[in-house]
């Protein structure tokens, strides 16, 4: 999988989670909780979405690899790869 095509899920989901927001205009590196007002909850619930989407374990310390699109589809790159 390319990591076009992993951002592109990642988007997908935020859309899922908060469809009142359009992830697709923010910048890789913006915090989403800055850039789209998304709280702590919302994390965790795009945490969950990919985890069942790629059908990977995230652990809780890879957490913060997920507060901006451009870490998330790094850190899903690198490990969607190994499993």
């Amino acid at each position: 999988m390319t990591k076009d095509e992993i951002r592109t899920a990642i988007i997908q989901e935020i859309g899922e989670i908060a469809p009142e927001v359009d992830a697709s205009g923010v910048d890789d590196g913006e915090d989403l909780r800055d850039a789209l007002d998304l709280d702590s909850m919302d994390i965790f619930n795009l945490i969950a979405a990919l985890h069942q989407r790629f059908d990977i374990d995230i652990p809780d310390r890879a957490a913060t690899q997920f507060l901006t699109i451009g870490s998330a589809t790094a850190w899903l790159a690198d490990h969607v790869q190994e499993s």
